[in-house]
């Protein structure tokens, strides 16, 4: 079972931050999430949300707004650039491109990692958005593609076909032992997200490919 940290280690640090990735790193992850935007001057920067409130409560809108702009706003806003200059193959990275997002900068940045050393097996591309996953798998086809899905098993399943991928991450409150069976059976290797109890994970564990978490201190010791 794999320990992928979500966004970075979100509930040791600011979540999609290069502190949070390295505090990541430090509990020995077999991987890493982050979420990934586009500026208004194409710079693809690490935020979960489309927007964020900064400390004297302006609502910053990220693809409205320039990179040099959300920095005033949030000084430790990191780029996808940055995240590779960071840990390109130290850890598997799972890019979550966010609904409507256009996928033609982060697949240009992850199409030059890959020509400077990054292997195709220590990526892949998930999205709530299966336009963005179809553009993701058409620009980079060699890349492995991750099925997100709240809570229909049938809608994910049907994307995971259309797209040639057994991977699904699934919201952990709709996943139940029986159907984790099934799915494993079907050859699906699922991600349950987000998983902070090690119990929970331990009763999952022979039916799913890993987990992501908030707390990867609560599953590995660290460095």
């Amino acid at each position: 079972m794999k320990i992928i940290g979500h966004r970075g280690a979100k509930g040791l640090r600011t979540e999609n931050t290069i502190a949070s990735i390295h505090t990541a790193l430090e509990y020995n992850v077999n991987g890493i999430e982050v979420d990934v935007h586009v500026t208004k001057d194409n710079v693809a920067v690490l935020h979960h949300d489309h927007d964020f409130t900064d400390p004297s409560g302006n609502k910053i809108e990220i693809h409205k707004t320039t990179y040099k702009e959300l920095l005033v706003h949030k000084p430790d806003m990191a780029t996808l650039e940055q995240l590779f200059n960071e840990v390109m193959g130290r850890v598997h990275i799972t890019i979550e491109i966010k609904e409507r997002v256009d996928v033609r900068e982060p697949a240009r940045i992850i199409s030059a990692a890959l020509q400077h050393g990054l292997k195709p097996e220590d990526i892949s591309i998930a999205s709530f958005d299966f336009d963005v996953l179809k553009e993701a798998k058409r620009l980079l086809p060699s890349v492995e593609v991750v099925v997100n899905e709240d809570w229909s098993s049938i809608r994910a399943t049907y994307r995971a076909r259309a797209l040639g991928t057994k991977r699904l991450s699934i919201g952990r409150r709709w996943l139940w032992t029986g159907f984790l069976k099934s799915m494993h059976r079907r050859g699906y290797q699922i991600s349950p997200y987000t998983v902070n109890d090690p119990a929970e994970a331990k009763k999952w564990e022979p039916y799913i490919y890993g987990i992501f978490t908030d707390y990867p201190d609560r599953f590995n010791k660290k460095t």
